[in-house]
């Protein structure tokens, strides 16, 4: 399909620069920014003059399923929560139960313009089932826990290894498979290796949780001498493509040793406040060359998938933190959200900016409204004004995916009500 987004407010994420363009895609590429060529014959033609159009959101760090949990267990402090409300309803899921939570939160993501997303869960065969019917993007990981060769282990970690075989590039390539040790909390040292040991045939990317909480690094510091961090880097998990959600409670070697390795930080700011965990040293992990990226984390934490709120939070809470307010300006935070997460996932080269040649995953903002009035810098709208609400347009891999604010691909309030069924029968379960 050939679609002609015509006189646009045009945000590439190349420069820090708005300017008025069109945009031509042929069938899942960004053919031509500019000029219109004689010879394009548009299927589709989009009026873009009231929009700002630009990369879609990657939503770098996330448990999609988790949509189920939403405010199921608030107020609570980490480990309560984590311990004794969540992972005891996980143990009572089913696959069904996250498919359809899976797609509900995909729902949310497409409608507030996210057009990838980084899912670390179980039951992922069903996650890639709602991947591709919904038509979004996704790198997915199976949840890894347990220790050293047990049984359950090594069967987990098999379980990766043939989503990897079933799923990689499916869905006309909109799926890539990693690998996803839970934590550091949650696998042994040996087990780390051994996943270490095992992805050295495959080079697959690493999904994993460090430094979230105080008591995480503390708990880590009297067992094995080593922060967190250290400990895994010790294992030769950081030789692969390493993205490292949260990162809060870390000290100059940490950040030496991220920076040495090219680890993404995955930056987490909603989910870190709700569960007052604390806040990334975005700035000095940034001045220390690591890549920082934005996720939303699950919605059981957070409680919502809006990455226009955790570009807001990534932009304000630094400055606050560091009483500069010239800290992570509103193109850094939108760099976070687009440039950076592609870097993170692997896919730089495909999504991230709009260029020629690059996927067409774009999103059209509706700025037609008050809150973008005056218009004295549109790229500070983005970030301290816009809403997900905004997102009128979403196109994935070439395809219209959301048309003036309607999911195109999947029934929003069959999901809707589907979902919430499926997220009763789970508390049910374990009541």
């Amino acid at each position: 399909m050939n679609i002609l987004i015509r006189n646009t407010k045009l945000l590439t994420m190349k420069k820090e620069e708005i300017i008025i363009s069109n945009i031509g895609i042929v069938e899942d590429e960004i053919a031509f920014i500019g000029n219109v060529p004689d010879e394009f014959i548009p299927d589709e033609i989009i009026d873009g003059e009231n929009f700002i159009t630009m990369p879609g959101l990657i939503n770098a760090h996330t448990h999609i399923a988790m949509s189920l949990m939403r405010n199921y267990a608030d107020d609570l402090p980490f480990w309560p929560w984590l311990t004794e409300k969540i992972w005891p309803l996980e143990e009572k899921l089913e696959g069904e139960d996250v498919y359809w939570g899976s797609l509900l939160s995909i729902v949310e993501m497409i409608k507030s313009g996210i057009t990838c997303f980084n899912d670390m869960y179980f039951f992922m065969d069903d996650v890639a089932k709602a991947v591709e019917i919904s038509g979004i993007r996704a790198n997915l990981s199976r949840g890894l826990t347990g220790e050293g060769r047990s049984d359950e282990a090594i069967a987990k970690l098999d379980e990766s290894f043939k989503l990897y075989k079933d799923w990689n590039n499916k869905a006309d390539g909109l799926i890539k498979v990693e690998l996803g040790p839970h934590a550091p909390y949650t696998c042994d040292n040996e087990y780390l290796k051994e996943i270490s040991k095992r992805n050295e045939e495959y080079d697959l990317g690493i999904h994993i949780h460090l430094s979230e909480s105080p008591k995480e690094v503390e708990d880590s510091y009297k067992e094995y001498g080593m922060s967190p961090i250290e400990k895994v880097e010790k294992t030769g998990l950081f030789k692969y493509r390493t993205m490292a959600a949260h990162c809060v409670h870390i000290s100059d070697n940490d950040i030496k040793i991220l920076s040495e390795n090219n680890v993404t930080v995955l930056n987490n700011p909603g989910s870190n406040m709700k569960l007052a965990n604390g806040f990334a040293k975005v700035k000095k992990l940034i001045d220390n060359g690591v890549n920082v990226a934005l996720g939303t984390d699950g919605s059981s934490s957070n409680n919502n998938l809006n990455m226009f709120e955790e570009i807001n939070y990534a932009a304000l809470i630094n400055k606050a933190l560091s009483n500069e307010p010239t800290d992570i300006p509103a193109f850094e935070a939108l760099k976070m959200a687009t440039i950076n997460g592609a870097k993170a996932l692997g896919r730089e080269k495909e999504i991230g900016t709009i260029e020629v040649g690059k996927k067409a995953d774009i999103i059209m903002i509706d700025i037609e409204k008050p809150h973008f009035y005056p218009r004295y810098n549109l790229i500070s709208s983005l970030v301290y004004s816009a809403s997900a609400a905004d997102v009128c347009n979403v196109i994935i891999n070439g395809k219209i995916i959301m048309k003036n604010y309607i999911v195109e691909t999947i029934n929003e309030r069959e999901i809707m009500h589907k979902a919430n069924e499926k997220a009763m029968e789970l508390v049910d379960r374990i009541n």
